[in-house]
């Protein structure tokens, strides 16, 4: 993994690389997707009531700062458990939940991706290597 991660970082080609541009890419916009749609989940179940709570005091805002929190709380709680500067109230806990929870799947899925690319490439060489070792006998 480490020599994937330098070609990567140094655009090296190495003989096996099982980083992936494409799957990397689609992790970025898988992110950047979760991210805004649960920022405007929030946004606009803050318009039924108070949905996150600031410092832990309830308070009126205006709506671009609430879009501000909404899309902030969104980051920190898709990217790590949160800072707790701003909590979820009601509903919100629920919502905040199942986003963490994606937020801890995508890096698992990315990683099985690559492994289940680099088992699939092992398998193909070694069926090669067996098709040519009967070639090889067939032809003796």
């Amino acid at each position: 993994m480490c020599g994937s991660l330098y070609s990567f970082i140094f655009d090296k080609a190495y003989k096996k690389s099982y980083f992936s541009y494409e799957i990397f890419y689609t992790l970025l916009i898988i992110y950047f997707v979760v991210l805004v749609g649960f920022g405007l989940l929030y946004f606009l179940l803050s318009f039924s009531g108070v949905l996150l709570v600031e410092d832990g005091k309830l308070g009126e805002v205006d709506r671009l700062e609430s879009l501000a929190h909404s899309f902030y709380f969104s980051g920190v709680t898709l990217m790590t458990v949160g800072y707790g500067d701003i909590t979820p109230v009601g509903w919100g806990r629920l919502i905040a939940l199942i986003e963490a929870l994606i937020g801890y799947i995508l890096p698992a899925t990315f990683f099985l991706k690559i492994w289940q690319a680099s088992t699939e490439d092992n398998i193909e060489e070694e069926d090669q290597e067996e098709k040519d070792k009967e070639r090889d006998i067939n032809y003796l």
